[in-house]
């Protein structure tokens, strides 16, 4: 046994971080009709609703390339519903602790900040990857639709850091909020105008410079034009493959050290 005052877990408690990953997975699996398959049916929706009212002939060029108009949204809608789940997943956890009074089944364990976040993170990611297979194999299966991996590293780079953005960002969303309503507004007013202002039903390359500009300062753009260029080998705008890859590395990295800095401080948290 460890001398008083010794602890007993010095490096990583991977048994603690496990356990709460665990948790944050089975609670969105336990409603999967709600959490996983719902939302993949509403993103197979905006296809159907899209490729109905243009037309299956319809194309857009991107990248210098003519691709159908199909084969063009239905990655940006892949990932779409993906960061969509991930940020609504981590968004939930610490705020509904909050409410409830349980937030010290969160606090109390031997589990350090770097392990709550990333446990949180990552059953956030997990759902997003579970809502992101769903929508990718209806699409698989859909007529007239391919979404044949071109770049699979690719796909798993944006799939990855996008779904870690939104997870970080539902977590400060969570420390931050007191109620639901708090949330809610985040989802309403920042991401999901963010999702739908970012390229994902249409070709950033037709716009103006000066809406350029401004989707260009879209963390979401990156996270889209990266993730489809897996599917096409083409990318939107003027920004490179490399480039976003590595603007939304950095973005993911500036956010895990602020969400790091207020959960430690036990900010809104431990009050």
């Amino acid at each position: 046994m460890s001398a008083p005052g010794v602890p007993t877990i010095r490096n990583v408690n991977w048994g603690g971080l496990k356990t709460l990953y665990v948790k944050e997975v089975r609670r969105f699996f336990k409603v999967q009709l709600q959490t996983i398959w719902a939302p993949a049916i509403q993103t197979l929706l905006f296809l159907v609703v899209f490729t109905v009212a243009l037309g299956s002939r319809s194309a857009v060029q991107v990248g210098g390339a003519t691709v159908a108009f199909a084969d063009f949204i239905a990655p940006g809608l892949i990932v779409m519903g993906m960061l969509q789940n991930a940020f609504a997943n981590a968004s939930f956890s610490l705020l509904v602790g909050k409410i409830q009074g349980t937030i010290v089944d969160y606090l109390m364990p031997p589990l350090s900040t770097a392990e709550l976040l990333a446990a949180l993170t990552g059953g956030a990611v997990t759902r997003a990857f579970c809502v992101g297979g769903a929508v990718w194999l209806a699409m698989a299966l859909w007529p007239g639709v391919h979404v044949t991996p071109v770049a699979p590293l690719a796909i798993l780079w944006f799939a990855l850091f996008g779904s870690a953005f939104l997870a970080l960002l539902g977590v400060m969303t969570s420390i931050w909020a007191e109620k639901f309503d708090h949330a809610a507004a985040v989802t309403n007013f920042v991401v999901g105008p963010l999702a739908l202002l970012s390229g994902t039903f249409y070709s950033v390359d037709r716009l103006s410079p000066a809406f350029q500009a401004i989707s260009h300062a879209n963390p979401f753009f990156y996270i889209i034009s990266g993730f489809r260029y897996g599917f096409l080998g083409v990318t939107d705008g003027y920004v490179s493959i490399w480039a976003s890859g590595a603007i939304i590395a950095g973005i993911d990295l500036v956010m895990a050290i602020g969400v790091y800095a207020l959960l430690r401080s036990g900010w809104k948290l431990k009050n």
